[in-house]
């Protein structure tokens, strides 16, 4: 009701897979790239890099059925998806090895899914991790930018609550 009543409530994001820093306005799907998803960025796999990772603390919330998406909400309530590639909807879930469940707790850093991207180069997919969320505001942290890991902070989401 009042601005001045809400809360802010930052998470840290660190990035789910080793790999290259991509801006979200430079994923070639235009659903990611318009922040119709909602706002955070991508990471294109490492060739050698198979695991996908917890980007913050929460649970799983879902696990979409063809496996290429995974819900993560934190404790404040921060929603945030993690879409494995570009058009992998398509492929069923065979590239991907699901290591958690829904209503896990994990943990920053946390495998969560290890995938074989080479069945999604493949089948003329792309690679690229989005991790955005719907509820809440993106910030980049400083100079971000080339070869990320598990252990870079790529930002922060802001949720505001009452």
């Amino acid at each position: 009701m009042f601005g001045f009543l809400k809360k802010e409530t930052s998470v840290e994001l660190k990035a789910p897979t080793s790999g290259l820093f991509v801006p979200l306005a430079a994923v070639s799907d235009e659903v990611f790239a318009s922040k119709a998803v909602g706002d955070g960025f991508a990471v294109t796999p490492a060739e050698n890099v198979n695991q996908v990772v917890s980007p913050i603390d929460g649970v799983v919330s879902s696990i979409f059925p063809t496996k290429h998406a995974i819900m993560l909400t934190t404790k404040a309530g921060v929603e945030i998806l993690l879409h494995l590639g570009i058009d992998t909807v398509e492929l069923n879930g065979a590239p991907f090895t699901m290591l958690v469940t829904e209503g896990a707790k994990v943990q920053q850093g946390a495998p969560l899914v290890t995938v074989d991207w080479s069945q999604v180069i493949a089948a003329d997919k792309e690679t690229t991790v989005m991790v955005v969320s719907a509820n809440a505001t993106f910030e980049l942290a400083d100079a971000v930018t080339g070869e990320v890991s598990p252990a870079t902070t790529i930002g922060t989401f802001k949720l505001m609550t009452d």
